[in-house]
């Protein structure tokens, strides 16, 4: 077991979903926005089951042998998540059902079920079945081991109770119906009166028609049912053969993979519940009872009628004072650092940086790396009209992105046909990275550009997740950036060293590791010391035994984490100077940040790495340092505002109860609303000085 105190990371992560499940639970946040928070939520637990889950259960089934090299039983740790689970999916459906639907209803929005609908309505969901779902709805008749039919990944099914008219009373017969949510919406508007909005979701329009699948039967119940399957690729052997090759191999069976999870409506009788289990060949671990409905995260479609009032308010991200709109974009990074966080200030710099760098003559190369891209990315459109206007483009694609494999692998594909000079995933190593970097003939000279973030080149995701980015023409950021690339070129491997920068896989623990140090050493000497890190997630042993050494040191230690958090603080003789909180508001906290007292001379590192050991380990990441004085204290002012939350902060401990923190003021501090105003008030400061 481990040595030191730690919770599992999967319960830790199953307790910053609950985090989300409180968003909906919130009746001071708008009521449309719960319904989303509801999406996000159902969304992130299917993940989990897909990846984490699945993982979970390969490590039980490999038996002894495997167990003994845990510090953790796969068994009991798969007997908790599913209590868990269970306990927040009962909540889920009490929130909807009796928070949300009745709120709904006082908006004069009405999700029916069958048996409210008028004749008007009823006529018209019949014409809608026949019209449009018929031809999609593929029933079939079950029968135990000899007709057991494919249930695809993540679709939702009609389990169906039905009896033979011409058969015996007691002789039941079951059978299943596929809902086409995938090719229609699961919320149909229904013909409605007045100011009233009827819906109905698409599940009870194929109930209602359940009995024409059917002819000679008699229909005595329907349940809705779900199977979500392994997604995580097990490529074996990575160090040999085509990677790409593999990958795409991979992918092709994610969608076939074994179940990690059947879902099922709770009201469902045993006697059927059993027959579908042993139909299907069902685990009793794959069992998880949900409520009537299921891929709840079709909520994020939910039409809103034009009731806009029932969303949080707009708040536009804000133009960069001097960034936005630049006559001269390469003159204005040349003049100072220049710091965009997102989504509080435009994305439309970056997006800039990659148009200008492909349209300006004067640039001749650019390289970047490729995590994860938009849909219809104008940065890869960027890419592709700098190759044909001639210049050297250099593109590494991480093919390992989960969930974005495919996308990742048309788009290189793509730029390599286009002349780029793309480099795909090494074997056993993820690339995380967040770097661009710009080659500009300047009278001359070669004049390097680069930008480095925390978050991805994602200009759908740069509206939603907060992320800060840096652009840079600093020497000591370049030189160990080229060499990065170097690294990702396959051109040098050997005896590289980083000056500045953290690199993954390079000096980035043991950078960590002396930076806590030195705040160690200075609180035993009884200086001052303290650190604030901000992560996403916190897991790596290691890195938590330095911080619970750094706490009895005498280090002030604030961590602000959004989701996974392994350490347990305020335990006396481990981690009595270490607060925890966590903040889950209508923007993604996304950003990494790490400050270290150092004498009162703050060192400030971004990061795109979070502490888990396979960041730390096994991936390219970089922390890049903020040396401009100007910055360092724009991003020190973001954290206090985070760290003085009181609306939508949460407090980590050892009991996972998710409290909202509260602090001595009656003032109410909302630190991404704070956060905002801070940077239009920082706008027309700019805009009247000119």
């Amino acid at each position: 077991m481990s040595d030191i105190p730690s919770i599992h990371r999967d319960l830790s992560w199953l307790s910053f979903n609950y985090r989300v499940l409180q968003e909906a639970k919130d009746p001071a946040v708008p009521l449309l926005e719960r319904l989303k928070f509801l999406a996000i939520y159902s969304s992130n637990l299917d993940e989990f089951f897909r990846v984490r889950v699945a993982s979970i259960r390969n490590l039980k089934k490999a038996g002894r042998k495997t167990k003994a090299e845990l510090d953790f039983d796969p068994g009991e740790l798969l007997r908790e998540v599913y209590r868990t689970v269970n306990r927040q999916q009962e909540e889920f459906s009490a929130i909807f059902e009796q928070q949300i639907v009745p709120e709904l209803k006082r908006h004069h929005i009405n999700i029916l079920r069958r048996l409210e609908l008028n004749e008007e309505q009823r006529t018209w969901v019949e014409s809608y079945f026949n019209d449009n779902l018929l031809p999609y709805v593929m029933p079939v008749l079950l029968v135990k081991k000899r007709i057991r039919p494919f249930l695809a990944n993540a679709s939702i099914y009609l389990a169906i109770h039905m009896r033979d008219r011409k058969k015996p009373l007691l002789e039941s017969s079951f059978a299943i119906v596929r809902i086409p949510s995938d090719l229609f919406p699961r919320f149909v508007k229904l013909p409605s009166e007045g100011n009233r909005h009827d819906l109905i979701m698409l599940d009870d329009i194929v109930r209602h028609n359940v009995s024409l699948l059917f002819p000679g039967y008699k229909i005595t119940d329907t349940y809705s049912i779900k199977l979500t399957r392994d997604a995580e690729l097990y490529i074996d052997d990575e160090y040999s053969g085509d990677l790409m090759q593999k990958v795409k191999a991979s992918l092709q069976k994610r969608q076939v993979g074994p179940p990690s999870r059947f879902v099922y409506d709770r009201e469902l009788p045993v006697d059927m519940l059993t027959y579908l289990q042993d139909t299907f060949e069902l685990g009793k671990n794959e069992m998880l009872p949900e409520g009537r409905y299921h891929n709840n995260f079709d909520f994020f479609k939910f039409p809103d009628f034009g009731l806009s009032h029932l969303r949080y308010k707009s708040i536009p991200p804000l133009p960069h004072p001097v960034l936005t709109d630049a006559e001269d974009l390469f003159a204005v990074i040349r003049e100072k650092d220049r710091l965009i966080h997102v989504p509080y200030q435009r994305y439309d710099p970056v997006i800039d940086f990659f148009e200008k760098a492909a349209d300006d003559p004067a640039v001749t190369h650019i390289k970047v790396i490729q995590y994860r891209v938009a849909k219809n990315s104008r940065i890869v459109n960027a890419l592709l009209r700098a190759i044909q206007m001639g210049k050297q483009v250099a593109v590494f694609v991480e093919i390992k992105a989960r969930f974005d494999e495919a996308a990742n692998l048309e788009w290189g594909e793509k730029l390599q046909k286009a002349g780029a000079r793309v480099y795909y995933s090494f074997p056993g190593l993820k690339v995380h990275s967040k770097l661009a970097l710009v080659r500009r003939e300047e009278n001359g000279k070669a004049q390097m550009y680069a930008y480095l973030s925390t978050g991805n080149f994602h200009e759908d995701t740069a509206k939603v997740y907060g992320d800060f980015g840096l652009f840079t023409v600093d020497s000591r950021l370049i030189s160990d950036i080229s060499q990065v690339f170097r690294i990702l070129e396959n051109i040098q491997t050997e005896d590289i060293k980083f000056e500045h920068l953290l690199v993954g896989k390079h000096n980035l623990r043991p950078g960590l590791y002396a930076l806590i140090d030195r705040e160690i050493a200075a609180a035993k000497k009884g200086h001052p010391a303290s650190m604030i890190i901000k992560l996403n997630s916190l897991e790596d042993h290691d890195m938590m035994q330095k911080l619970y050494a750094a706490s009895n040191a005498g280090v002030k230690i604030q961590l602000i984490i959004r989701g996974i958090c392994c350490l347990i603080p305020g335990l006396k003789g481990f981690s009595e100077n270490i607060e925890v909180i966590s903040i889950v508001d209508r923007f993604l906290e996304h950003a990494r940040v790490m400050v270290f007292h150092n004498g009162g001379q703050e060192e400030v590192y971004l990061s795109s790495a979070d502490w888990m050991e396979r960041n730390l380990s096994y991936r390219i990441e970089t922390a890049f340092p903020i040396y401009d004085p100007e910055l360092k204290q724009e991003i020190l002012d973001i954290l206090q505002l985070q760290l003085s939350d009181n609306v939508r902060a949460r407090i980590i401990d050892r009991y996972n109860m998710n409290e909202y923190r509260k602090v001595a003021t009656d003032i109410p501090i909302r630190s991404q609303i704070e956060t905002y105003f801070k940077y239009k008030r920082i706008l027309e400061k700019s805009v009247g000085n000119q």
